[in-house]
């Protein structure tokens, strides 16, 4: 707003011009990202605050010419991020990577990636046990409003396919269900509530659980 720059969403995702892009950088690898690490770090963890650019961690295409330059993740890098874990190291990822692939002369070298789907993609690629996404509901409601709190994958699809699942729940969704090709559980859980992370990992059922039950 300070800048005179208005946001505009399709599908869930802020579109992102060349004014958005240095803004989303600058707030995103910067404040935000330090801001984070310090509370991490003051309150007696060890965090680095990097982003998808770091060590190509992040690596993708224009997603959209009706998007701008927001990307979509084409290859995740992860030896930086396990280097950093293998040290008991938080990483801590602004969601900006790198522009690699189909890039005209002209595009920025960096892009804007949506944070669920860089989460899902990381998640996925590192084969995380757990991906627990905090937002600002309850969880994932179907089209009565009514609280699911488990869900399989074809039972998420089906939210998004009927429109019971829209707006920023979609990348959400999306981001969990690519996770789950590589990953045991994921999760989104209302992050306003008091220590709401700590409670997901060591108890559960805080919110709505995505899984699929695997027989083996």
């Amino acid at each position: 707003t300070r800048l005179g720059i208005s946001s505009r969403f399709v599908q869930g995702e802020r579109v992102t011009d060349e004014a958005t892009l240095e803004v989303v950088i600058s707030v995103l690898a910067g404040l935000i990202n330090k801001e984070l690490v310090a509370t991490v770090n003051t309150m007696g963890g060890q965090a680095v605050g990097i982003s998808g650019v770091d060590g190509a961690i992040t690596e993708g295409r224009i997603a959209d010419v009706e998007k701008g330059y927001v990307g979509a993740v084409v290859k995740v890098n992860t030896a930086l991020l396990e280097t950093l874990l293998r040290s008991a190291f938080v990483p801590v990822v602004a969601p900006v990577g790198l522009n690699a692939f189909d890039r005209s002369a002209n595009a920025p070298a960096t892009l804007n990636f949506n944070a669920d789907v860089v989460a899902g993609e990381i998640a996925a690629a590192m084969a995380a046990e757990r991906l627990i996404f905090l937002t600002d509901v309850a969880g994932i409601s179907d089209q009565s409003g009514k609280f699911l709190s488990q869900l399989s994958s074809s039972e998420a699809e089906a939210l998004m396919t009927s429109g019971a699942a829209s707006g920023g729940m979609m990348p959400k969704i999306r981001a969990c269900l690519r996770a789950l090709s590589n990953t045991a559980t994921t999760c989104i859980i209302d992050g306003r509530q008091p220590h709401a992370l700590l409670r997901e990992i060591k108890e559960g059922g805080s919110g709505t659980t995505i899984q699929d039950i695997r027989v083996d």
